[in-house]
C-alpha cells in the first residue's frame, strides 16, 4: 500500500511519490534556542522523528535537515537580559535542547543548519530577490514585495485581500506595502551584526529556512514540516521567497501539527501554564511522554495534563509487561505448539494491520492501538499449556519492530533491588517452600507497600515496580 500524506497545500490527503524513488528529502522548522524547549516545541521533534522512522522502516533513504534560529529578536533580548552575548546563550541551549529531545528518544537530523553558519548564503540570496525585482532596500532594510507573487496565501487558503485586512506598517518600517515582510534587518546600537550590501544587520526570519532547504536539500524538496502555528506567515513566506528565487515547487507536501492546550487551556506564558520539557523530565519518564504524544494523530490538537502523562506510563507499562512476560517465558517454550502456525498469522496480521494504519497519514493513534491488540494476543498466547520458541520470537521481534518505529524501546531496565526487598523476597520463596502460606501472603502484602508486585509464574517469582 502507498503511504498517504495530508498536504496542507491541498488539503486532502495525497499519495506519497518523492522525487527521487527510494530517497525522501524533508525539512522540519527547528526551535529558537533562546531558552529551553517547551512542550509544544517537543511535539514536531517527536512527530516528525517518527515520521523518519517510519519511511525508514518501508526502506526510503530520508536526508532530514532541521535548523536552528540562532539570532532573532528572541535572543537578543535574552542576551540583553543576562548579560551574555547571542552565541554564548545561542550555544547552551542547543546543547539543552539535543539533551532533551535524545531523551525523548529523537533521532539527530543529518543536518542542523544554523542561521550565524549560513550568513553568506542567505546574502545571495536576498541579492537574486533584488535583482528580480521580488525585493528591496529601504534604509538598511530588505523587504519582500509580497503582492508580486502571485500566489501568496495559496498555503493558508487565504487571498491577498483578505491579508492586507488585517496588515499594517509597525513604527520605523519603510515599506511600499503593509504586507511586505523583512528579509532583512539593519542594525540597532549594541546589536549582533555582519556587514552586508545594505550595512550592518542580520537576517530576518523566513529567509534563513528558505535558503538552507535549498542548500542542504534542492530547489525542491519532498516534505517541509512544522508546527501549525508555521503555516502563516512562515512556510507562506518560505514559498514566496524561494518559487521567487528559483521558479520550481518549493516543497511538494507540507505537513503541520496541531497546537498543545494544557489542562484544556491554550498554553501561553501569559496564563502561566508554559511546561518545559527539561522540567517534565526530572519527574517524568521522558519516554512516557513521547509515547503520550504519539497516543493522539498530530493533525489533531492534544490536551496535555498530569492525569494524562500518569494514565500513558500505565498504558506503556501494559505494553511493556507484556513483553517482559514473553521474555520470561521464552526459556521454558518447545517447539510442539500444534497451533504455531497459527499464532504466526495472527502475529503477521497485527504487523500489516500497524503498517496500514501508519500508512494512512502516520496514525500513530492507530498504530499504538494495534500493538495493544498485539499485546493482548501475547497474553492470551501465554495462557497456553504449551508455549513455541519461534512463536515467541516472532511476538518479540515485532514488539521490537513496532516499538522501534514509535521510538519505543520494550525492554525494560533491570533495577536493583535494595538488600531490604531482596532479603524479603528470598524469604517468601522460603515460607512457600515450607508451605507457610500465611507469611508469604503477608510478605507479599509488605513487599506490596514497597511498591514492588510480585507474580507468581512456573519458572519463579517476577517482580516489577508499581
Amino acid at each position: 500500500m502507498t503511504i498517504q500524506i495530508y498536504n496542507t497545500l491541498s488539503r486532502k490527503k495525497e499519495d506519497f511519490i518523492p522525487l527521487e524513488e527510494g530517497k525522501v528529502k524533508m525539512y522540519v522548522c527547528g526551535p529558537t534556542v533562546y531558552n529551553y524547549i517547551h512542550i509544544g516545541n517537543a511535539r514536531p521533534a517527536i512527530v516528525y522523528d517518527t515520521v523518519r522512522k517510519y519511511l525508514e522502516y518501508r526502506g526510503y533513504d530520508v536526508d532530514f535537515v532541521s535548523n536552528f534560529t540562532d539570532v532573532d529578536d528572541k535572543l537578543i533580548k535574552a542576551a540583553n537580559e543576562l548579560g551574555e552575548d547571542v552565541p554564548t546563550i545561542a550555544e547552551r541551549f542547543i546543547d539543552a535542547y539535543f539533551e532533551d529531545v535524545s531523551a525523548l528518544g529523537c533521532t539527530k537530523a543529518n543536518v542542523h543548519p544554523r542561521v550565524t553558519e549560513n550568513i553568506d548564503l542567505i546574502i545571495e540570496f536576498i541579492e537574486t530577490l533584488i535583482e528580480k525585482g521580488y525585493a528591496y532596500e529601504s534604509e538598511g532594510d530588505v523587504y519582500y514585495r509580497t503582492r508580486k507573487f502571485d500566489e501568496y496565501g495559496k498555503l493558508s487558503h487565504q487571498s491577498i485581500d483578505d491579508l492586507k485586512l488585517g496588515s499594517r506598517i509597525e513604527v520605523g518600517e519603510k515599506k511600499e506595502d503593509a504586507l511586505d515582510f523583512a528579509l532583512w534587518k539593519a542594525a540597532k546600537d549594541g546589536e549582533i551584526s555582519w556587514d552586508s550590501p545594505w550595512g550592518q544587520g542580520r537576517p530576518g526570519w523566513h529567509i534563513e529556512c528558505s535558503a538552507m532547504a535549498r542548500k542542504y536539500l534542492g530547489d525542491t524538496i519532498d516534505i517541509h514540516a512544522g508546527g501549525q502555528d508555521l503555516t502563516f506567515p512562515h512556510h507562506e513566506n518560505e514559498i514566496a521567497q524561494s518559487e521567487a528565487l528559483t521558479g520550481k515547487t518549493f516543497a511538494r507536501y507540507w505537513m503541520h501539527n496541531g497546537y498543545i492546550n494544557i489542562d484544556n487551556e491554550k498554553m501561553s506564558k501569559s496564563l502561566g501554564n508554559f511546561v518545559l520539557v527539561h522540567d517534565i523530565i526530572k519527574h517524568h519518564d521522558p519516554e512516557v511522554l513521547r509515547f503520550f504524544m504519539l497516543s493522539v494523530h498530530y493533525r489533531h490538537p492534544i490536551n496535555y495534563s498530569e492525569e494524562l502523562l500518569d494514565n500513558a506510563k500505565s498504558a506503556l507499562d501494559r505494553l511493556k509487561t507484556s513483553y517482559q512476560n514473553l521474555k520470561h517465558r521464552k526459556g521454558s517454550s518447545t517447539n510442539l505448539d500444534e497451533n504455531q502456525q497459527e499464532w504466526l498469522e495472527r502475529i503477521e496480521s497485527a504487523r500489516s494491520q500497524f503498517e496500514k494504519e501508519m500508512d494512512d497519514d502516520f496514525n500513530t493513534a492507530n498504530g499504538i492501538s494495534v500493538l495493544f491488540e498485539l499485546s493482548k494476543q501475547a497474553n492470551y498466547y501465554l495462557m497456553e499449556n504449551s508455549t513455541s520458541e519461534a512463536v515467541i520470537d516472532r511476538f518479540l521481534s515485532v514488539f521490537e519492530s513496532l516499538g522501534s518505529v514509535l521510538g519505543l524501546k520494550m525492554e525494560q531496565q533491570e533495577e536493583l533491588l535494595d538488600e531490604e526487598i531482596d532479603a524479603l523476597i528470598q524469604k517468601r520463596i522460603q515460607a512457600r517452600k515450607d508451605r507457610d502460606f500465611q507469611l508469604a501472603d503477608q510478605i507479599r502484602d509488605q513487599l506490596k507497600d514497597l511498591n514492588i508486585i510480585l507474580e507468581d509464574t512456573p519458572q519463579g517469582p517476577r517482580w516489577r515496580r508499581g
